[in-house]
């Protein structure tokens, strides 16, 4: 005679084992079949990469909906338990202590792992709030001290889209050099990172936070420096309608030659978190860095940063030393944007490493405090495809230091100067008809 208790295991381990067991393999099927089909689409998934599950997970119809699939399951693996052991026993079995009270501890385990399950995908559902910005007014107030969200990011909505699936897609990358223990919120690091999904190619353009004195979009001069330009920007709305993030994107658009479609805001407190939670980012260090004035991020003062050349492995707060020290010895800010771009690569391809799916939950928790974008959800997948067929080798590296921006020796302070020709030279030779610049006779200037 069969068993129950076997049975409501069996299908305890997999809704419909119990049944097929008892000898009713028509309803064992039936109740196998959603979780199969389930099991497929996820291991599919899987096998394209955890990015590319990560990133289902991100697109907020499918979070929702396997919130409401997770307790379904939940509910039809019960179903199936007590089903098999009303089959076998008739309705007298339950009277039996020992097995109800197993299946009991077994109904437990269900519920309270699919409960786990469905909170890590209402995580998942809650985070695209956070991460992806649909807001058309910006916030960079300082995060109140003491508080939990040490993300201080801004929000707009993208100034415009590319115009097909083939044309490039350009995105402005931001640091915002902030943190509870400062008043401030500077972009210290401004990228832009333009991809072509047409030649498989990239590039990866940084500003220096010193350039100043450069011509307005919307006509005149910035006589501040660029990487104010977005504070300065959200405090005067009459001269800055736009707001801060969108006039620091369509500005860097213009002096680049291309329009910005989307921005990536990463607030470095949450940076330096997130690479602790990975375990830290492999790099190599061309040349020793030796800089005694470096000021530390969470403590005020001095306290020096110093690294070999050669490889090492940073954890969060070596990381952040490295993309923010420049003041060293043969170190300045074109070297820094330098290890600003190399330190991205080195922590996408770590976030890529499929060890690092069981940290899922914190990392999806220091995404949420740490980066805000306007980049749509729903050409992620689309985006993960085009970076896997783009060579590292096929990644042009940028920083528009000289000959493209040189010192202005007459400035009080140290400030760069934009290089017209130059800048317009070189925005040509990257992106070729899509620059602005190629349709300009002799010199030309922004």
């Amino acid at each position: 005679m069969r068993s129950p208790g076997i049975a409501a295991f069996l299908s305890f381990l997999w809704p419909g084992l119990g049944q097929w067991y008892a000898g009713a393999r028509r309803t064992g099927l039936m109740f196998a079949a959603p979780i199969l089909v389930v099991t497929l689409v996820l291991a599919s998934w899987l096998l394209q990469g955890p990015e590319t599950l990560v990133i289902q997970m991100l697109t907020p119809g499918t979070a929702l909906t396997i919130v409401v699939l997770v307790g379904l399951l939940a509910v039809w693996r019960v179903i199936s338990m007590v089903d098999v052991v009303s089959r076998l026993g008739g309705r007298t079995v339950w009277r039996r202590p020992a097995l109800s009270g197993a299946v009991a501890v077994m109904v437990v385990v269900v519920l309270v792992s699919h409960a786990a399950a469905a909170n890590l995908a209402w995580s998942f559902y809650q985070a695209d709030s956070k991460i992806f910005s649909q807001q058309t007014q910006p916030d960079i107030t300082p995060a109140p001290s003491g508080s939990q969200d040490v993300a201080i990011l801004p929000e707009a909505t993208p100034v415009t889209t590319p115009a097909t699936a083939q044309s490039r897609i350009n995105i402005l990358f931001l640091g915002l050099d902030s943190s509870e223990i400062r008043t401030h919120a500077l972009t210290d690091t401004l990228m832009v990172v333009s991809v072509d999904p047409a030649t498989g190619s990239a590039a990866m353009i940084s500003f220096p936070r010193d350039i100043a004195d450069f011509p307005l979009w919307s006509g005149g001069t910035y006589h501040g420096k660029i990487n104010a330009l977005m504070t300065d920007a959200e405090r005067h709305p009459s001269r800055f309608p736009d707001g801060g993030v969108t006039t620091l994107t369509k500005e860097l658009g213009y002096l680049l030659g291309v329009p910005i479609h989307y921005y990536a805001a990463i607030n470095l407190d949450g940076f330096e978190a997130m690479i602790d939670r990975v375990g830290g980012v492999t790099i190599v260090n061309a040349s020793a860095i030796n800089d005694p004035n470096y000021g530390g991020w969470k403590q005020p003062g001095r306290i020096g940063f110093h690294l070999s050349a050669g490889r090492h492995t940073l954890d969060g707060a070596t990381a952040l030393a490295y993309v923010r020290s420049r003041k060293g010895v043969g170190n300045n800010d074109f070297e820094r944007a330098r290890r600003q771009q190399q330190l991205l690569v080195a922590l996408e391809h770590k976030l890529s490493d499929p060890a690092m799916l069981p940290k899922l939950s914190g990392l999806l928790d220091d995404a949420t405090r740490t980066i805000k974008t306007s980049f749509p959800p729903n050409r992620l997948q689309e985006m993960l495809a085009i970076g896997r067929s783009i060579d590292d080798a096929n990644i042009v590296r940028k920083v528009l230091g000289p000959p493209y921006a040189l010192r202005d020796m007459t400035a009080p302070d140290y400030r760069l100067v934009l290089v017209p020709k130059k800048l317009a030279d070189l925005s040509v030779a990257l992106f070729g008809s899509d620059s602005r610049y190629a349709t300009a006779t002799g010199a030309v200037s922004p």
